[in-house]
């Protein structure tokens, strides 16, 4: 019987986040026709690339925030993970580049592996926590949140990191294949990794599996520590990327990049893309989609000049209305 019931929180996953993927692309086909009304800049080629760059930023990032929370837990450090990320590469791209001269491969490789190794090390301390300490996802996150912000503002001081490599910052971090940044390549397909791994790997069940029922995992032989650190490790190194990627594009390391915005943007993604806050749901395709509709929502109040002020007000309220959505279909399901 656990078994059974295992195969059934898993399965459920994939097939109650569908019933999201109808409204949400009604939502981004009606903001976009009323931009395009509204502002004919919105339709302007340079605003479509920025639309696709910053949506690939805030998928990447919550793709490991989603996954995250399908599993029963939080992420609140992936901001300070996306400015650590950028600082560290930053800096030892510059250190490398002085040691190695000329040899920009050996740089870029140093710097996006010591940027990924910081975002891993967050992610497994997160883990670890959780898992074996038995601390809520939220108050470790939220610890190592603000520990990590400090340790990004020691490296630079405050001040940006210079000294990469021409060729990251104008072959890599501006370049465009086929009209596009590289950036929306570099999403989709972690995108499409992400869906594999969520419907056809053990791993990807057993998250479903665990955020559904723990018990049930549990009883079933599932390893819940491993898969719950796997799932924080997952969000680090995503983060740090989405932070490697913002180094690249503006060509300096800093402190700033990511912050409380883009936590709560990537978790607002996550749950406005179906994946419930209670864990066991969720699907990684429709999260991305609600990246770029909320990337969109943001580029849109700014062509509209609506106060920066205000702009918080709007996902704010979105995603309370996800929610409640959410709740309202929960308890008529329990009721039939």
């Amino acid at each position: 019987m656990t078994s059974i019931a295992l195969r059934q929180n898993a399965a459920r996953g994939p097939a109650a986040a569908g019933l999201k993927l109808g409204f949400l692309p009604v939502l981004l086909v009606a903001l976009i026709v009323g931009m395009s009304l509204a502002s004919p800049q919105f339709y302007g080629a340079q605003n479509v690339l920025n639309i696709l760059r910053n949506a690939s930023f805030l998928t990447i990032v919550a793709l490991g925030q989603a996954m995250v929370i399908v599993a029963g837990g939080f992420d609140l450090s992936v901001g300070a993970v996306v400015a650590l990320a950028s600082v560290v590469a930053a800096k030892v791209m510059a250190a490398a580049a002085l040691a190695f001269p000329g040899n920009d491969a050996l740089v870029i490789a140093c710097g996006t592996l010591a940027g990924l190794g910081s975002g891993l090390a967050v992610g497994l301390v997160n883990g670890l926590c959780v898992s074996r300490l038995k601390v809520s996802g939220f108050v470790v996150t939220l610890g190592t949140m603000s520990a990590t912000t400090g340790i990004g503002l020691m490296i630079t001081s405050g001040i940006p990191v210079y000294g990469m490599p021409d060729s990251f910052v104008k072959g890599f971090g501006r370049a465009q294949i086929l009209g596009l940044p590289v950036a929306v390549y570099i999403a989709l397909a972690l995108v499409l990794v992400m869906v594999f791994v969520q419907r056809r790997t053990l791993f990807g069940r057993y998250v479903y599996a665990i955020g559904g029922n723990a018990d049930a995992a549990i009883v079933s032989g599932v390893s819940i520590e491993r898969h719950v650190v796997g799932t924080y490790v997952l969000s680090g190194l995503f983060a740090a990327g989405a932070g490697i990627l913002y180094t690249a594009l503006v060509g300096s390391g800093q402190a700033s990049f990511g912050g409380d915005r883009m936590m709560l943007q990537s978790i607002a993604a996550a749950v406005i893309g179906g994946v419930s806050l209670r864990g066991g749901i969720g699907r990684v395709e429709i999260v991305a989609v609600s990246a770029l509709f909320l990337t969109i929502l943001g580029n849109a109040l700014n062509l509209l000049h609506i106060d920066s002020r205000l702009q918080p007000v709007f996902l704010g309220f979105i995603m309370v209305a996800a929610v409640a959505i959410e709740e309202l279909s929960r308890r008529r399901k329990v009721r039939v």
